[in-house]
């Protein structure tokens, strides 16, 4: 990477906020594993890093939206900690039988709360 692409990529993470931030995470995590299931033949082997990556974003998703500091309205709140859970569930339905297909809940659930976060809903 070029030094002045870094250096925009250090000023955009600073000025993003937590909304672009959190949409942001969640575009990636859908990335990877549509990556992985879109040439599952070569990447398969690096669906378990991409799961992890997911589990982990939706753990602290999760965790943020049930914590009684939260401001978002209780029934916001609710509807996404019961995505996370479908997340949690089928994610080791995933890793128990790993196949391609079963991928696009996944990515589909990452990039339509991304597009809420930025708007685009």
């Amino acid at each position: 990477m070029t030094q002045a692409a870094q250096a925009y990529g250090a000023v955009a993470r600073k000025v993003a906020t937590p909304r672009e931030t959190e949409a942001d995470k969640l575009l990636f995590a859908a990335q990877q594993l549509a990556g992985v299931r879109d040439a599952w033949d070569s990447k398969k082997l690096e669906l378990p890093a991409a799961l992890l990556n997911n589990r982990k974003l939706w753990s602290v998703l999760i965790a943020d939206v049930t914590s009684p500091d939260n401001p978002l309205p209780q029934e916001l709140r609710q509807n996404v900690a019961n995505i996370g859970i479908f997340v949690m569930k089928q994610t080791v339905a995933v890793m128990d039988d790993p196949k391609p297909e079963k991928l696009g809940s996944l990515i589909n659930i990452n990039r339509e709360l991304a597009a809420g976060l930025l708007g685009r809903a």
